[in-house]
């Protein structure tokens, strides 16, 4: 069966899915009544580093300017992300902050609530330092002194489009900018390019997402992508990532100090920070996508031996 006709017999038995989704409802809840904070520095020792020797040498990646990160004390670190689920680029991300800091730096991701309950994946998540999004999680992992890594963008920007795919798209999401503002803390943008192209997403799918009911788990997109082995195939027919060069760059921190937690409140001033941090990293982006056109082929001359990998590692003081 094709990947649209399964998402017709999806849409077509809906009772049998109304169940389903009730059950899953529970069991996310279930999930989300754990603890938060579950982060394994032994476990993170353990795994972390073959998971991102891993993806490295697949996507080629490269990350420079990890010295604009603070060695200690809190901060935030917002981020567009791309490759579906599998978010390549946040695991060479999070690789290249265990290499800088080991595994004593208290850091943090917020993750989407239903990524905790995959069997086994969920565990995974929370041992490697992944809590479930939300302000309240945020504002105690800072309180902790710890780092926070935020994608604005959720589960719209991951799965956007393929012809959108040098896009930063927070989709109005100032939530990180409520929370870097009441806390005082640096916020520094990371931006990523290559790993959009390591997916063919057709399309997001917003629409049968909704048929579905799946905002009911906090899922706004149902995508249809195409690639192998599958074709073109609904999301929970992934399909093999192909082997792009990922390109990831850290900014220097933005200066929000005129500001502070009186301004939280105030939507001028959560616009205009939005914008800043936002053209910020578009700007970042255009420029990379013009460095490296095309990703793919670029990561395909690197395994030929034809381009050499120069990933920058600085020291972070």
């Amino acid at each position: 069966m094709g990947g649209i006709a399964m998402a017709r017999a999806l849409l077509s038995t809906q009772d049998m899915r109304d169940q389903a989704l009730e059950a899953l409802q529970h069991h996310v809840a279930d999930e989300l009544h754990a603890p938060v904070f579950q982060r394994d520095p032994d476990y993170i020792r353990d795994h972390l580093p073959t998971i991102g020797q891993v993806v490295r040498r697949y996507f080629a990646a490269e990350v420079r300017g990890l010295e604009h990160l603070p060695s200690d004390g809190p901060f935030l670190l917002v981020s567009n992300h791309s490759g579906g689920l599998l978010m390549p680029d946040a695991w060479v991300l999070s690789s290249a902050l265990y290499d800088a800091f080991g595994d004593d730096r208290p850091l943090y991701a917020l993750m989407l609530d239903f990524a905790f309950a995959i069997p086994a994946f969920g565990e995974a998540l929370r041992k490697l330092g992944a809590i479930p999004a939300n302000m309240t999680n945020a504002e105690r992992a800072l309180t902790l002194g710890a780092g926070v890594m935020v994608y604005p963008g959720g589960d719209r920007e991951a799965y956007r489009p393929w012809t959108e795919r040098n896009r930063i798209e927070f989709d109005d999401h100032t939530g990180f900018v409520r929370l870097a503002l009441r806390h005082g803390v640096p916020v520094i943008p990371a931006v990523s390019h290559g790993s959009h192209d390591s997916l063919i997403v057709v399309t997001r799918g917003e629409r049968i997402g909704r048929a579905l009911g799946l905002d009911r788990l906090r899922i706004g997109v149902f995508p249809l992508m195409a690639g192998i082995p599958f074709g073109l195939a609904p999301v929970f027919l992934p399909n093999v990532p192909f082997p792009t060069k990922i390109l990831i760059e850290v900014l220097e921190p933005v200066d929000w100090s005129a500001h502070g937690p009186d301004d939280t409140d105030d939507p001028d001033v959560l616009r205009a920070c939005y914008d800043e941090i936002t053209d910020t990293m578009q700007h970042t982006l255009d420029r990379l996508a013009t460095e490296m056109p095309h990703p793919l082929a670029t990561r395909l001359a690197t395994a030929a031996g034809l381009v050499r990998p120069t990933t920058r590692r600085p020291d972070v003081s």
